[in-house]
């Protein structure tokens, strides 16, 4: 029996849509990251406080990842995105309600829900990808990202335009909350169908997902997935921030930064697949993270918006590459991939979510901008396990490399 897509026509079909999906993913999650310094504003929180709530978010994405995988093993990864979708979308609504009366509490709770559905959403968006990337057998996963990054550097220029016009977040929330949740509903139904079970006399340790935590070449990926998560998470909280507190800029400035930083990583998602299938995952990983750390110093250290910006780019470009390899490597193996997946996912976004409102706490002891310096210890550490992704024997992506080499 034919293992094509039978409901959305085609594998054509399935890419296209698992491309919106993670564009809508992002530009849901920058309509809240863009217009932070808002928040804090309408509340009147400090950068501790603003990184306790934050932590919200953490703790329901945390909470919510280590069930994705058997989520997606139960009702699939259509389902599993579309739950994921409107948990989002309750959870932006209940912000925009909180920020209406001003109620720190009800935005804490809506904020935990948010994180819970980006959480779902993500790592099941992730598997979809990589069933999709290896069934093309090409290197697309990066792009997927690039949509992600796409769609994030729309609504942040988005949340600049309507801060600089003086349209409250409150109304901005709940318009993309109604349109992503009708969005997240409709575009699934053309992913690819699930594959047809393995018997479990064939499937090693089938009674558990818990294997993937045990194989150290999958936890090593998570650590290189660990420091390209947090660095690109970093950037997503308090990019804008710091640039307000750290330059003397305005809050519709800290947006645009946060839009130069996110539209650097989109267009090096966009290309890089080239550059993997042409030299490997482990070179192009090396050049990316020392590019993030170079970028991420120059912006911590640079003495006006324009050095700082330039700085961004470099960081950007940096942390555009680290995410999608180590899910394009953890799901090498086909019969594993989508138990390697959830496991890389949910290291790399404990680290995108848990690790930036820590350093809102350590921010209001040495300011945020010089708070960002603790990330370039991750990448640091990042760069010493980068060998674990390297492609397997029977990978897509070793054939291709094989090829151009022979």
């Amino acid at each position: 029996m034919s293992n094509a897509p039978s409901r959305g026509g085609s594998l054509k079909a399935a890419t296209i849509a698992t491309v919106l999906v993670f564009g809508l993913n992002g530009f849901v999650f920058s309509t809240w990251v863009a217009r932070i310094p808002s928040v804090a504003s309408t509340l009147d929180l400090d950068n501790s406080q603003m990184g306790g709530l934050l932590l919200l978010v953490a703790i329901g994405s945390m909470l919510a990842l280590p069930l994705a995988g058997f989520v997606v093993g139960k009702v699939g990864t259509a389902n599993a995105v579309r739950t994921g979708g409107l948990i989002c979308a309750v959870g932006a609504a209940i912000i925009a309600t909180a920020l209406l009366i001003v109620s720190v509490p009800l935005t804490g709770a809506g904020l935990f829900l948010f994180g819970t559905g980006v959480a779902l959403w993500d790592v099941s968006m992730n598997i979809e990808g990589a069933d999709v990337e290896r069934r093309r057998r090409q290197t697309i996963m990066p792009q997927f990202h690039a949509a992600f990054s796409g769609g994030a550097f729309v609504g942040a220029l988005l949340g600049a335009g309507l801060a600089f016009i003086g349209v409250g977040l409150p109304f901005h929330l709940l318009v993309v909350a109604a349109c992503s949740a009708v969005i997240a509903l409709l575009l699934p139904k053309y992913f690819l169908p699930a594959a047809p079970a393995t018997p479990k006399e064939h499937q090693p340790e089938a009674k558990s997902q818990m294997f993937a935590w045990k194989e150290p070449r999958t936890l090593m990926l998570g650590l290189v997935v660990l420091g390209a998560a947090l660095t690109e998470g970093a950037a997503n909280d308090w990019i804008a921030k710091a640039t307000v507190d750290g330059l003397d800029a305005s809050p519709a400035t800290g947006s645009i930064m946060f839009a130069v930083f996110v539209g650097a990583m989109t267009a090096f998602r966009f290309f890089g697949g080239r550059f993997i299938d042409r030299y490997g995952r482990v070179p192009v990983l090396r050049i990316s993270l020392a590019s993030a750390l170079a970028g991420l110093l120059i912006f911590v250290f640079g003495p006006n918006v324009w050095i700082a910006g330039f700085g961004a780019v470099l960081w950007g470009a940096g942390a555009a590459l680290g995410f999608p390899m180590g899910m394009s490597a953890a799901a090498d193996e086909p019969e594993r991939a989508a138990a390697r997946v959830a496991v890389v996912s949910t290291v790399g976004y404990t680290a995108f979510l848990a690790g930036p409102p820590l350093l809102g706490f350590l921010g209001d002891q040495i300011g945020i901008r010089n708070a960002l310096l603790a990330v370039g210890v991750a990448v640091l550490a990042s760069l010493l396990t980068v060998n674990a992704a390297r492609e397997r024997e029977h990978s897509h992506h070793a054939s291709v490399v094989e090829q151009r080499n022979g």
